[in-house]
Parts: structure tokens; C-alpha cells; sequence
């Protein structure tokens, strides 16, 4: 059973010897393709350049080996022309070399097995394609872990395989080896408790009805309670949504603004505005760059036409915390109106938005509910916009409506006040300060240093660049195999090459201790496996 065997890189004497023994055993005299010699060993003419994986039992018997190798010409050149017309472009690639189960055992458990230390090295090394020569009577089993078959069989007889090859995002790992609990260190959908989880599955009622509107008022005032605004009113949909409204109200001004952007969340403001065809200056900086208040304010002093501002506060993107406070009280100073998103920052920061003209936020993220819906607080009763606004995006419908003007899901209404019940935000906030500490000090130690540090590092989002040879893609396949969920496939993400780890939902520290555990590990096998790779004369 693939159980009571051991999978892992051949290191030691006794395990080259078995296999030299294997490869004789199966290559010359299962398959006559080299000479009969006296020592009944067979050793690759690659094998210095090999990277071999093997399936050994307790008793130290090997019972499979799989030869690995990243270095032009490929056995599959010598055998089809024009190799790369057959095969998709990729960044970089490696061949199965060599690939062999002992007699007594080909009923593809052990294939398998072998298969997955494949997969684990293609992650771990950064390989984007991998090629094999595919044995005829396995090819369902290829198949079903991803391989794809391309251009004709090769070789003669008991020696003829399938070229095949196998994309990194084609994978199929069975469920059956997958870890039983995937938890989410993800932006979103976050860790609920189970609390929550059964308040959506409650049955649905009326959005006209009584204890629904009840119920929604107490939602209303939690939350302003949460943030220190004065109202709130929740839409059906994303944050997203909470921003299309705010800048909505904002078009009704017809008054200059500025818009603070220092990463992804901040440049889709400035198309949120751009869409609305507002009149409004950037203020930008370098992502992962604090804004400065005195260069803020100068902005502000030499354009008095500037009438409001809208800004992020958790830059989610880099994971860094924009000062509101300190915005807040440059606004007051030149009776500017702050706008602000805090989609990340509320439940995660101690927010106060008593000053802010509005704010955008969602039910998801630091609030530890489902996502879908959206939420806008603000300060001051707001006036009709006599039809100037779509109607999803009128607030004063919702406010001059008891906030249900049209249809809004009681399952998440009731998911979103179990979780505003039921969460001790500020021991949460605690709770996150000392993990994200921690986490930091472990990422530092295994050289994945965050991007953000000291008092504008977010705790909930820890954004970590890395090594251009270590790939976001592949780590975070890795990590996903291992049972953990990181962001890291966003098209921003990808094109700087970084992976995000999100403190946020029902958080247990323990859980952030595995996930850095398994990155170290990571961190520490790719290093051994380059060492070896490029000292590989064994």
C-alpha cells in the first residue's frame, strides 16, 4: 500500500546502489536497451545531472525510481523533431528521465506515489512544464493526474512510450492525499466560526418583514458602532459596489478632488472616478510608500478648488495602513471632504470615521462574515438626488427607506449580525497583533521578509516579495497542497511576482504557526534541492 512505503530524494549509497539495480533490472533485461554487464548495475549516462525520487519500503527495499533532469538535450530531442512545436512555450521545463516500478508492484499505487514527489519538485524548483515518456498500459492514470499526450509513440516493442507533458496549473492531485482541513489565510472568502456559518443556512424571510427590519436596524447600529460613524446603510453586493456609490455622491458635487493612491486599491479609486467622469488630481506614490501629511497638505494649500478627497486606508495590495488620522485632521483644516475606503481595515483596525464624509466597507474580511454585502457609513442626512443617480447607487434611497428600497438577502443580513454579535472585535484585534508578530518574525527568519514593516505594516496583510527565482505561482500551489490558502494568483500580485498572507475571520494562531512552519520548510527544501542540483555529482 502507498502508505507503508516512503517516498522521498535518493540521497544515500545503499539507495543509488538499488537503483542502478532496478534501472539494469528493467532496462536491460525487461527491456533489452543496453548491454548485459557482469556488476548487473545500470547507471545513467545523465546521472550526475539526475535528480532521482524513490519509493522504499521499511526494510530498506526500493520498490520505484523516477530520474529527474532540467538540462537540454532532452531524451524526447533525440526522439521527435522539432520537440518545441509539439509542446506549449514555458519559462522553464525539466524531462522524467527515467521511470521505473519494480515487478510485483505496477498496480499504479507506487507510479503514483512517485508521480507526487514529481509534482512536489516541479513546485519547490519552479518548473512550469514537465515532459515524460509515458508507459503505454499507464495512461488513464497519467491522464488523471494531468499529463496530456502529444505527437507519436516513440520506440519499438516493450520499449514504446507516449510522449507527454504536464502543465503546473493542469495538476490533478487526488483528494484522497490532499490534507483533510484546507484552512484560509485569503483576503476572502475568510475563516468563519461556526456560528456564522449556521446563521446563513437559517431559513429565509421577507426583507419587508418586521423582525427582518428589526434585525437590520441592529446590524445598522453595530456597525456604526464598530467604526464611530453615524449611519450606515448596506447594499446587496461587493465593496466594489460600497465605492461606485461613494463616488456617485461625489459626481452630485460638482467640485474638484484628490485621490491618494500608493497600490492597486487606490489606482481602482482613481478609475472608480475616471467612470464617473469626476474632475480630480492624483496624488500618487510608489507602491509600498507611506503617504507624507505635509506633502498632502501642500497639495491641498496650492489648489483650494480641491472640495473633497478619497483615499484607502488598508492598502490591501502592499499592506500598508495610510494615515487617516492624520488625513482627517488636513481635511477638517481646509474643509475637505474624506472619503475613505476601509473595506480592510474595518474589524481589523480600531476605526474612528466620525469625521469622514462616507466610507466603504464590506461584510466580509476583519467583519468575519460571508461576503455580498456592501456597507456605507456617513455623518450627515443626505438629500434627495432627484433622480440624478441609478437607483442602486441612491443612498438616500436606502436612508429615506428604512435601508430596504429593494430586495436584500436575509441569510446574509443574518450571517453578517451573528458574526457583529458574537465577535469581540477588540480582543480580535489583540488576538491579531501578536500573531502577525509572529508570523513576521518567522517570515524574516526564513528570508521572506514582508514588504511593509513597523507602524504603517498592516496586521491583518502581510504582502512578501520574493526572490525572482522563487515563483508566487508555484509557492502558492505548494502551500495550497499542503492545506493553505494564500492570495497570490490577482493579476497585481502576479506581475511583481508576491504572495499574500491575510490574518483575517475567525483566526487561530496555531494555524499561523503551521503555515509558517511549511514555508520554511519550503524555503529550506529548495535550497537543499538547488545545492544538490548544482553540485550534482553524487
Amino acid at each position: 500500500m502507498i502508505h507503508q512505503l516512503t517516498y522521498k530524494r535518493a540521497e544515500q549509497p545503499w539507495e543509488f546502489e538499488q537503483i542502478y539495480r532496478l534501472n539494469y533490472e528493467t532496462f536491460v533485461e525487461e527491456i533489452p536497451q543496453h548491454q548485459r554487464s557482469d556488476s548487473r548495475l545500470l547507471i545513467d549516462k545523465f546521472n550526475d545531472e539526475n535528480t532521482y525520487f524513490i519509493a522504499v519500503s521499511q526494510d530498506q527495499a526500493l520498490h520505484g525510481m523516477l530520474a529527474i533532469r532540467d538540462r537540454r538535450p532532452f531524451s524526447l530531442d533525440s526522439k521527435l523533431e522539432n520537440l518545441e512545436a509539439l509542446i506549449p512555450p514555458a519559462k522553464s521545463m525539466c524531462e522524467v528521465r527515467l521511470l521505473s516500478v519494480r515487478q510485483g508492484v505496477r498496480n499504479g499505487v507506487v507510479l503514483m506515489g512517485l508521480l507526487i514527489q514529481l509534482y512536489e519538485y516541479l513546485l519547490v524548483m519552479g518548473y512550469d512544464l514537465v515532459l515524460i515518456s509515458g508507459i503505454l498500459n499507464q495512461q488513464k492514470l497519467y491522464r488523471h493526474i494531468g499529463f496530456i499526450p502529444f505527437g507519436p509513440v516513440v520506440g519499438s516493442g516493450e520499449a514504446s512510450f507516449q510522449p507527454m507533458y504536464l502543465k503546473r496549473e493542469n495538476i490533478q492531485i487526488p483528494g484522497s492525499i490532499l490534507p483533510e482541513e484546507i484552512v484560509s489565510f485569503l483576503p476572502g472568502p475568510v475563516e468563519l466560526p461556526e456560528t456564522v456559518i449556521t446563521a446563513l443556512s437559517r431559513p429565509a424571510v421577507s426583507h419587508r418583514s418586521s423582525g427582518f427590519l428589526k434585525k437590520l436596524e441592529d446590524v445598522k447600529s453595530k456597525l456604526c458602532a464598530l467604526s464611530n460613524a453615524k449611519y450606515a446603510e448596506i447594499l446587496m453586493g461587493s465593496g466594489t459596489l460600497a465605492n461606485d456609490v461613494i463616488t456617485a455622491h461625489l459626481s452630485l458635487l460638482n467640485q474638484k478632488g484628490l485621490i491618494l493612491s500608493n497600490g492597486e486599491f487606490g489606482e481602482r479609486l482613481i478609475d472608480h472616478a475616471k467612470r464617473f467622469s469626476l474632475d480630480f488630481e492624483i496624488c500618487r506614490k510608489d507602491w509600498g510608500d507611506v503617504f507624507e501629511p505635509p506633502a498632502v497638505e501642500r497639495l491641498l494649500k496650492s489648489d483650494p478648488k480641491i472640495r473633497w478627497l478619497f483615499m484607502v486606508h488598508c492598502e490591501s495590495s502592499t499592506g500598508m495602513l495610510n494615515p487617516l488620522t492624520e488625513i482627517q485632521v488636513l481635511c477638517d483644516a481646509y474643509q475637505v471632504k474624506l472619503c475613505v475606503d476601509v473595506i480592510s481595515a474595518l474589524g481589523n483596525v480600531d476605526l474612528d470615521l466620525s469625521g469622514v464624509y462616507m466610507a466603504s466597507a464590506t461584510s466580509s474580511k476583519g467583519i468575519g462574515s460571508y461576503c455580498g454585502l456592501g456597507i456605507v457609513f456617513y455623518n450627515s442626512l443626505l438629500p434627495p438626488t432627484a433622480g440624478r443617480l441609478p437607483r442602486s447607487l441612491d443612498l438616500h434611497k436606502f436612508q429615506s427607506e428604512s435601508g430596504v428600497p429593494y430586495t436584500l438577502s436575509s441569510n446574509l443580513v443574518e450571517a453578517l449580525h451573528t458574526a457583529l454579535t458574537t465577535i469581540d472585535y477588540a480582543k480580535r484585534r489583540q488576538t491579531l497583533s501578536v500573531v502577525s508578530h509572529k508570523l513576521r518574525e518567522d517570515l524574516d527568519a526564513a528570508g521572506l521578509s514582508p514588504l511593509i514593516s513597523g507602524s504603517h505594516a498592516a496586521a491583518a496583510i502581510l504582502t512578501i516579495p520574493l526572490p525572482e527565482a522563487v515563483s508566487g505561482l508555484h509557492l502558492g500551489d505548494y502551500l495550497k497542497y499542503k492545506g493553505f490558502l494564500v492570495s497570490y494568483e490577482s493579476v497585481y500580485l502576479v506581475r511583481r511576482n508576491w504572495i499574500q498572507i491575510c490574518l483575517m475571520g475567525d483566526l487561530k494562531p496555531e494555524r499561523a504557526d503551521a503555515l509558517a512552519e511549511v514555508i520554511r520548510t519550503y524555503v529550506q527544501l529548495r535550497a537543499t534541492l538547488v545545492f544538490v542540483k548544482e553540485n550534482s555529482a553524487v
